[in-house]
């Protein structure tokens, strides 16, 4: 009798255990609302919520992972796929022959701002942090952007090469933001990944004695002509850059033509920018940058142009790409996601690609609250992260290959920021009370980066009538399907999703939510 009891409460035990591990991986969201329309979670050096790893159920079943305004926080669920129609009136149909772009990756930057951030953590925290970022148990973040040298999220201004006329870079040398902070977290976060990270390489300005005003910020491009000295100084110091981190274990998959090259176009900016004209910046890379990567021990190096909004395309990739000289050094172009909502998608993404779809595109920033009517941190804001969740969506289906947020973690100010540009991340830092919070942005991120692995192709997914859903699918490389669905709207909304080989997944988008389906397809 005794042991009867004893196996019924140890059944019930593994029965709690395993609903545990469905609904929430490891851990539950400690949730802390500080008044704005949803939660944070809360993480310490011991505890921090997190899915964990994730596998899919067998052939005939689904999984299902909610987050919502209303608190749910990839809340894990299954369900039995069904032979035949529900009949929802409303059904989202598979259409797997219509193939799109393969997905590269998602991830954020290690700013000068981010690692001061994660380095005022225990020790204990930084790696809860790290974790939640980069492990298999985390969110699966593959891509990280490094500013080269200073930019406005650092605490001062530099760059690699402030030696006036040291034109042969004898004086290059990485500074101690590099060597103290950024890489060693780099090497944590690679050590980490269950696979090799994706590091992208974007530089804000030249040194000042290489540019036309004499300055770091402000107007100013470089001295000179494409094809001169300055430029071909400017080229060799990406080289440079590349040698130096490579001495740490650190290669980069890409990097950038130079951030936000229409900000160094603009009268009293007032941060770190280098101006290029897209006809500048075609003969930088015909002249200068792509002979000096080819001829350095780091070829392969992906460039992307622009690296700036996308209200400059298509006009920018006509006048880069449509040159045979430039096009061949050239493997994608960036994208930053500010006035988004002013450019359709259409006709600066979608266009771009039809007319260059050998050429990628991928985002290289987003952040909330860099509007001045709505700036800094807000803790806790739902309405932000279904701000991503939309332009996510919307660049996916248009081409997109990747999304990089932007500072990884930021203070409860939204900095550190020489020049007191404060802005939004999905991690923020309360390093008085060696805690850090999860944003609604975060789990906005995860519901794309931890189940769109590299290799991922886009496929067709057609609606049976008007729908407030908006929704992208793909096939991961396994075969299975991962369908990602955002409900900005108030209401609840029933739907069906139809693929034809499988059958009928019945579900729900809660009002305000992002949810994401997954199943195996043999």
């Amino acid at each position: 009798m005794v042991l009867s009891s004893l196996s019924s409460v140890l059944w019930a035990l593994l029965f709690v255990a395993a609903q545990v591990i469905l609904s929430a991986g490891y851990n539950k969201c400690v949730a802390r609302n500080f008044g704005h329309d949803s939660v944070v979670c809360e993480c310490n050096s011991t505890y921090c919520d997190s899915i964990g790893s994730v596998s899919l159920p067998s052939l005939g079943q689904f999984s299902s992972y909610l987050s919502s305004i209303a608190g749910s926080r990839l809340e894990a669920s299954q369900g039995e796929v069904r032979a035949n129609s529900t009949g929802e009136r409303l059904r989202l149909t598979i259409v797997p022959y219509q193939k799109y772009q393969k997905i590269r990756g998602f991830g954020g930057a290690m700013t000068d701002a981010a690692a001061i951030n994660i380095l005022s953590l225990s020790a204990g925290a930084q790696e809860q942090l790290l974790r939640q970022y980069f492990s298999s148990e985390g969110i699966g973040y593959s891509v990280v952007r490094v500013p080269m040298a200073s930019c406005d999220f650092s605490t001062r201004l530099y760059t690699y090469a402030d030696t006036p006329g040291d034109y042969d870079l004898h004086n290059f040398t990485l500074a101690p933001e590099d060597i103290n902070m950024k890489i060693p977290l780099l090497q944590r976060a690679q050590a980490l990944s269950p696979h090799p990270l994706s590091l992208l390489a974007s530089a804000w300005s030249a040194p000042a004695w290489m540019k036309t005003n004499g300055a770091l910020t402000g107007k100013g491009s470089l001295k000179g002509q494409p094809g001169g000295k300055e430029h071909k100084t400017w080229a060799q110091y990406y080289v440079r850059f590349l040698e130096e981190y490579a001495k740490y274990n650190l290669t980069f998959w890409a990097l950038t033509t130079g951030n936000e090259p229409s900000a160094g176009m603009m009268t009293n900016y007032s941060f770190q920018a280098l101006g290029f004209t897209p006809e500048e910046q075609r003969d930088w890379v015909s002249l200068d940058l792509g002979p000096a990567l080819h001829a350095s021990s780091y070829p392969h190096t992906h460039v992307l142009i622009l690296d700036d909004n996308r209200i400059l395309l298509p006009h920018w990739a006509k006048v880069v790409l449509s040159d045979i000289h430039a096009g061949r050094y050239i493997h994608g172009v960036a994208v930053h996601w500010y006035l988004d909502s002013i450019v359709p998608p259409d006709i600066s993404l979608g266009t771009t690609h039809d007319l260059y779809p050998e050429y990628y595109l991928f985002g290289t920033e987003a952040c909330a609250g860099w509007n001045p009517r709505n700036k800094g941190v807000m803790l806790g804001s739902w309405d932000r992260a279904e701000q991503y969740a939309h332009d996510i969506i919307e660049d996916l289906n248009h081409y997109v290959v990747g999304w990089t947020d932007w500072n990884l973690a930021l203070d409860p100010n939204g900095g550190p920021n020489w020049v007191k540009n404060l802005v939004d991340s999905p991690v923020i830092v309360d390093a008085t009370r060696d805690v850090f919070y999860k944003q609604p942005s975060f789990y906005s991120m995860a519901h794309f980066s931890k189940f769109l692995w590299e290799g991922s192709q886009r496929v067709g997914v057609s609606a049976s009538g008007e729908t407030h859903l908006e929704f992208s699918a793909f096939i991961r490389p396994d075969g299975s399907l991962v369908l990602i669905i955002l409900n900005r709207s108030s209401s609840d909304i029933l739907f069906e999703v139809w693929d034809p080989p499988v059958g009928y997944i019945p579900s729900t988008a809660p009002a305000h939510s992002l949810l994401t389906l997954a199943w195996k397809r043999q």
